[in-house]
């Protein structure tokens, strides 16, 4: 199956993004608070607009993210940390190091495959 990266300004608002197989069109995308069925989407979010609940648990290995720095400025991103999305709100509790190497780059975005969640899914990530 092929992947694909979509990028949309912030000003769209009632938006949604379909996949079709030829029998079936299912939604792969819709603007925070639509209800939604389906499973993850893969998308570009802002550094800053994700938050890291769980940052100071450990501290990340200073040569993998070296590592990490040099892999995405030669390649890009190869695979996208996991978010999951509650009221419009975007919490990342993997991809530290992948996190930290695009603060450090300067990068302003990063790759996301963002699930929706409720309150309830996020109380049981932090506990």
């Amino acid at each position: 199956m092929a992947g694909f990266l979509l990028q949309l300004p912030n000003n769209i608002r009632n938006l949604s993004v379909f996949a079709s197989n030829g029998l079936h069109s299912l939604p792969l995308w819709s603007p925070p608070g639509a209800p939604q069925s389906g499973g993850p989407v893969i998308i570009e979010l802002p550094l800053d607009k994700i938050r890291r609940p769980l940052m100071r648990t450990r501290a990340n290995d200073p040569q993998k993210v070296k590592d990490l720095m040099d892999s995405i400025r030669e390649i890009g991103l190869q695979v996208p940390i996991d978010v999951l999305e509650v009221d419009g709100i975007y919490y990342g509790f993997s991809g530290c190091h992948r996190f930290e190497a695009h603060q450090h780059l300067g990068l302003p975005t990063i790759r996301c495959k963002v699930r929706r969640g409720t309150k309830e899914t996020l109380r049981h990530h932090l506990r």
